[in-house]
């Protein structure tokens, strides 16, 4: 395991992870109002159908229609519990020039911030944080989060510390680090064959969820997951894509997807009588908007890897057999409204339904 558990932590370090999943759950909420009921309204505003995923598409293996939509807001960013240290901006390009300075930005031409705009307002802790997040969201690349290491007055602090993040891992190095972390290769990823490391650079895109070989920001928010591992602390990265029509996160804990899903009169009926709650309550605290007599919701997909996507307990090398499923649908929730306080997700099965 490339990062600690919490047992394993210092009462400092463990101070920060809270204070680490206490921001990340802020980040989950905003950007999943950005990614999903944002694109919704856009949509909305432009008198075009919102084009619902199908529930068949959020199956393991699932083929993806090949549409981009203008509609749909997209997005990459990288949230970091700790730092990334100079030696690995080889691969994750981060450097003085895309700095979140107030010359840098205002020298990219693509934010529409004035000479009023203050370097506070990129730190996590700013009243003005989630305006700033907002407006650099749209530019190209990824946004990277990250500890401030200077910790000021002793504190740990996070920012957005750089825009036009760019993330140069080749996909073949990281299949290759995929494949011998799970002992399918004992070091080259063409060491047995070319069939072979084609059929392991397929199932690096079954590991993260993605369809066979897409391109874009869900490279390389795959890419950059896989990366991440060389650092010892947990990270999430986030994409949205204008294809995909979802909200898709990498953990520690795995990978996500939300979608927008759409509920008929009866379906809502049946779930709220299932959870002893109105339908009344339901539309209130889950439906996002509506739709004549049907309700848009926000749906999570949890999916858990199979033994086939594990390192082996025995440590020792095995074949590597396309066949078998790396993914299983873990868990499905329909997410309260993001604002929405009070009330849990609820358990529903949509995909299989």
């Amino acid at each position: 395991m490339y990062w600690k558990l919490r047992d394993e932590l210092s009462l400092s370090e463990r101070l920060r992870r809270s204070y680490y999943l206490l921001l990340r759950d802020e980040v989950n909420r905003f950007l999943l109002e950005k990614a999903l009921t944002q694109s919704y309204q856009n949509f909305a505003a432009h008198k075009i159908p919102y084009p619902f995923v199908e529930r068949r598409e959020l199956k393991p293996r699932a083929r993806i229609p090949k549409q981009e939509y203008e509609c749909q807001n997209s997005f990459l960013v990288i949230f970091l519990e700790d730092i990334i240290p100079p030696e690995h901006k080889k691969y994750i390009r981060f450097f003085d020039s895309n700095r979140t300075t107030k010359t840098n930005l205002l020298a990219s031409k693509t934010l529409p911030l004035d000479s009023t705009f203050d370097r506070t307002q990129k730190y996590m802790d700013s009243a003005h944080f989630m305006d700033v997040f907002d407006e650099l969201l749209p530019v190209d690349y990824a946004l990277l989060i990250q500890r401030d290491p200077s910790r000021l007055l002793g504190q740990d602090r996070y920012s957005i510390s750089h825009f036009h993040v760019r993330i140069d891992w080749p996909i073949t190095e990281a299949a290759e680090d995929m494949a011998r972390e799970l002992r399918y290769i004992s070091k080259d990823l063409y060491e047995k064959g070319e069939k072979y490391a084609e059929d392991a650079q397929r199932k690096f895109f079954e590991y993260y969820s993605l369809p066979e070989m897409v391109g874009g920001r869900r490279t390389a928010a795959a890419v950059a997951a896989q990366y991440l591992k060389r650092i010892p602390c947990i990270s999430s990265v986030y994409v949205a894509s204008s294809e995909s029509r979802a909200l898709i996160r990498s953990t520690e804990c795995g990978v996500s997807k939300f979608v927008l899903v759409k509920l008929t009169e009866k379906e809502m009926t049946q779930i709220a009588e299932s959870n002893n709650m109105p339908v009344s309550r339901l539309k209130k605290n889950y439906m996002v908007a509506g739709e004549g007599r049907s309700g848009v919701f926000i749906f999570r997909v949890t999916y858990t890897r199979t033994v086939h996507a594990m390192p082996p307990e025995s440590g020792k090398l095995r074949e590597l057999v396309p066949e078998p499923y790396w993914l299983t649908v873990g868990y499905q929730h329909i997410l309260p409204r993001p604002g929405v306080w009070e009330w849990r997700p609820i358990y529903c099965n949509l995909v299989y339904a």
